[in-house]
């Protein structure tokens, strides 16, 4: 451990740690930063942004690191800002649904805590993600359907700023019209304006009645017919996630099971009673067999439903273990509900004519599709050009280059095509917090 002039701080630089920075869950690559600091809590954060202002040296803030479009990759000289030992749960308001974090801590471990009231944090990107992480990529998951992502359930933050201040932005209630949504603006910024250490979240009661169930269909576009009649019919569906033919096939090799490999929707159904939870059972069962379903399993015990997710939730995994020694391209575009047949439509279509293995899935309840594709560096450019033409299409369509991922290194091309002369604006926002560039540069607009 190396200490600086200065702030009193501790900065790693032995190869050895920095290589493990170097890489992000989809093998995309970056440089070795200079170093890795470590910080507990705000005034290991405060010391290690007041040392990067004085050295001008760059800084990246990092928690679980489940990123996917290389946010948290260096590009040169910048200094990795690990906040994963922020790890504390400040507190829970039972009365108040609420519970108040330190930026590390986990989905699950939040989830956890809060079990124990009858209370549920809702936001499911998948992964273990952290909470900062999640709130700086404004993630959201298979629960989005009903119950938002983090910029819908995050009250209130804290963040340090670029010049060294810190601030308490938004309040611990459900609803608020006073001054400017400073909370929102860094919620999906990617720590480009300001240094999460501090999140109040919503929670939510954990239903009384819980059904998860999987329907097989004989073709993608049944199942997404399937799903958008639900979302028509106002169904109390909380989940309601699209596997492809493939992707199930994926599951049965990596998980031991025995499933149709033909596409299928993974589906949570919440009531309030029994009553309730039969009359919806019936509906999705009319819905899913004037569709076509060849198979109905229920899931009602919490073992079972467990189960069920698990093999949603592996996914990514399992499409890795079916294609080793592979880097892995993850697309993550939305487009209006009732654009979402062409969307998947097209993403199989364009995989098929630039030869790649693309398997389809995605948060089909709300527009959300991701295509993940294998590839090597002899496909490289065809996964790009992939990954370019299926953005491209889901902008034309109406919809984002990203709903869950956020922009990173890889999306910030589309920023213009999508948002026109406000890209002037949000960069006016940056210079204004972030003058000297300091703050995770080049991840959302150049430097």
């Amino acid at each position: 451990m190396t200490t600086f002039d200065g702030p009193p701080i501790d900065i790693d630089t032995r190869p050895s740690v920095l290589d493990q920075f170097t890489v992000d869950e989809t093998g995309r690559l970056g440089r070795r930063p200079r170093g890795v600091a470590y910080a507990a809590g705000l005034d290991d954060v405060l010391a290690v942004v007041g040392w990067a202002r004085d050295t001008r040296t760059p800084l990246i803030a990092r928690g679980a690191g489940t990123s996917l479009e290389g946010h948290l990759l260096a590009r040169g000289d910048e200094l990795v800002l690990d906040l994963s030992q922020a790890d504390s749960i400040i507190g829970i308001s039972p009365g108040d649904f609420t519970a108040t974090v330190q930026p590390g801590v986990t989905r699950t471990r939040l989830n956890a805590a809060a079990a124990e009231f009858g209370l549920q944090f809702t936001v499911d990107p998948g992964a273990d993600a952290s909470l900062g992480g999640m709130a700086a990529t404004n993630a959201s998951g298979t629960t989005s359907v009903r119950y938002g992502g983090m910029r819908a359930n995050t009250l209130a933050l804290q963040a340090v700023f670029a010049d060294g201040t810190h601030a308490r932005l938004g309040r611990a209630v459900r609803k608020s019209s006073s001054g400017y949504a400073l909370k929102d603006l860094l919620i999906g910024s990617a720590g480009t304006l300001g240094i999460i250490t501090e999140l109040t979240v919503r929670l939510h009661p954990i239903p009384e009645w819980l059904r998860s169930l999987r329907v097989s269909f004989p073709t993608v576009d049944a199942a997404v017919a399937s799903a958008v009649e639900m979302l028509g019919l106002a169904l109390p569906v909380s989940r309601l996630e699209l596997v492809d033919a493939g992707s199930m096939a994926a599951v049965n090799a990596y998980r031991g099971t025995a499933y149709a490999e033909s596409p299928a929707l993974f589906i949570d159904l919440e009531a309030a009673s029994a009553a309730a939870a039969s009359a919806d059972e019936a509906e999705i069962q009319r819905i899913c067999g004037a569709h076509g379903a060849m198979d109905v399993a229920w899931a009602r015990t919490h073992t079972d439903r467990h189960a069920l997710w698990e093999d949603r939730h592996t996914l990514f995994f399992a499409l890795k273990a079916r294609s080793p020694g592979h880097r892995f391209l993850v697309t993550d575009t939305a487009v209006p509900i009732s654009r979402i047949p062409d969307a998947v439509a097209a993403a199989t279509r364009l995989a098929a004519e630039f030869g790649l293995d693309a398997s389809v899935a995605g948060h089909v309840g709300d527009g959300n599709v991701h295509a993940v594709v294998p590839y090597t560096d002899a496909t490289y450019e065809a996964a790009q050009d992939f990954s370019d033409r299926v953005v491209r299409h889901a902008l034309a369509a109406g919809g984002t280059a990203t709903g869950e991922h956020g922009i990173g290194l890889a999306k910030k091309r589309y920023l213009p095509e999508e948002h026109g002369a406000a890209v002037d604006v949000m960069a006016a926002v940056k210079h204004a917090l972030d003058p000297l560039g300091l703050l995770n540069p080049g991840k959302i607009l150049d430097d």
